[in-house]
């Protein structure tokens, strides 16, 4: 089978057709920073409309599938369903910081099928299907990503990301031995991206939605990745196990120690 199936085209050509006013919004956004005016109900707008035109676009694609846009706490274990954050790093766009992504997950039965993440600012696609792999969207080509091969511990490059659902005392207590290599970019979903295409060695999530992180970490996975559970200390054969808690991470596999001791 390809490795872009048809499945995955769909997704591709949603999420692209549910962002085509993103940019625009973006660049509004942009120059309303040094507005006396308030832009937070533009910021809402943006989001809700991009939640609405994916809620048109992916029901076209699976019409009986369940739509969870920023609220699951679990994959639902029957049935299909899309998990969705339509601007995951949304104080980033609110900023005008082009560091934002839309994704979106496809489960089926407690499976993670397939997954997409797309930086409209940046048009970057992040694509993933469950044994097929993860690549980079190219104008001819799609380029396979890879996770990095760096070996050493000391000299990783982390990027941390800490959700509304964490205690924020423990999260940094957590990362306290890794601070020096971690950086806080403010896209769960993208940072994971980054993970996959070899351009960080590892990517956490501590109490952020599975929304925002199980695209991103099929990508992890797909790319030859290590996925892990931050508080059961497990990386198990199926990516699925490990979302039992929204203390999660995925590296490459030699970064197995380093996670260890912000478990």
């Amino acid at each position: 089978m390809s490795y872009l199936s048809p499945l995955l085209t769909m997704l591709v050509n949603a999420v692209k057709k549910s962002t085509a006013n993103l940019d625009r919004d973006f660049s509004e956004i942009e120059r309303l920073q040094s507005s006396v005016r308030p832009y937070q109900n533009f910021v809402t707008n943006s989001y809700n409309k991009v939640a609405q035109n994916l809620r048109i676009e992916l029901g076209k694609i699976r019409p009986d599938a369940a739509f969870f846009e920023q609220n699951v706490a679990a994959i639902p274990q029957s049935g299909s369903c899309f998990l969705v954050n339509p601007i995951d790093g949304l104080s980033n766009f609110s900023r005008g910081i082009a560091l934002f992504a839309t994704t979106v997950a496809y489960c089926e039965n407690g499976e993670i099928k397939a997954s997409v993440v797309y930086n409209r600012a940046s048009d970057e696609l992040y694509f993933a299907e469950k044994g097929n792999g993860s690549y980079k969207e190219g104008f001819r080509n799609h380029e396979r990503l890879r996770v990095s091969t760096n070996k050493d511990e000391n000299l990783a490059l982390v990027s941390v990301q800490i959700g509304s659902d964490s205690d924020f005392a423990k999260a940094h207590a957590r990362v306290s031995a890794i601070a020096a290599q971690s950086r806080i970019l403010g896209a769960v979903s993208l940072c994971m991206a980054y993970t996959a295409a070899g351009k960080t060695d590892a990517s956490i999530s501590l109490g952020n939605s599975l929304n925002s992180t199980v695209a991103g970490l099929l990508l992890v996975k797909e790319a030859g990745g290590y996925v892990y559970n931050l508080d059961k200390q497990i990386s198990p054969d199926k990516l699925e196990q490990i979302l039992v808690s929204n203390n999660l991470a995925g590296a490459n596999n030699n970064m197995e120690g380093l996670l260890k001791k912000i478990a």
